[in-house]
């Protein structure tokens, strides 16, 4: 074999070296990919859904409250609800408040509406959690109680 042809046939070797590992890892990638997509979805879905099937968020919480709500008769709309949930706790549901009087009392106010202990036993709705910290027990009680108090939460535009 001529000296010339070595070096090219050397350099052909490497660049198809190369593409096989390219074209190796590219169909690994995409086996993977397949099987991680088949499996995904259903992890996703488990994962970040209500065990009522909304989205394990603020939106899901609210319209998982207001389906409660309008089951149980008790008024309000997702506008207000919402308005009220950014201004008490900004969509933090394990928010607390360690500084206003009822804290000063020993009962402070918990959750998404901040609500407090007697109040969200008091308005408590069947159906939901009795954990004032779960999200739509916390709406659906601040609900029931701003219904009671204010004749809907779309009427609460401050502390209630």
């Amino acid at each position: 074999m001529p000296a010339a042809a070595q070096p090219r046939r050397s350099r052909i070797a490497r660049t198809l070296a190369v593409v096989g590992t390219g074209a190796a890892v590219l169909a690994l990638s995409l086996i993977g990919a397949a099987d991680a997509s088949a499996a995904t979805p259903a992890t996703a879905i488990t994962a970040s859904t209500t065990p009522a099937g909304y989205p394990n968020n603020l939106d899901g919480w609210i319209r998982e409250s207001l389906a409660i709500m309008a089951q149980k008769g008790i008024p309000g709309s997702y506008n207000g609800i919402y308005r009220n949930v950014i201004r008490e706790s900004s969509g933090n549901p394990r928010a607390i408040n360690l500084w206003d009087s009822n804290a000063a009392a020993g009962i402070p106010s918990k959750g998404l509406l901040q609500v407090i202990d007697p109040t969200f036993n008091a308005y408590h709705v069947a159906g939901t959690s009795f954990d004032i910290y779960d999200p739509v027990a916390n709406i659906t009680a601040a609900c029931n109680y701003a219904a009671a108090r204010y004749g809907s939460i779309d009427n609460v535009h401050g502390a209630y």
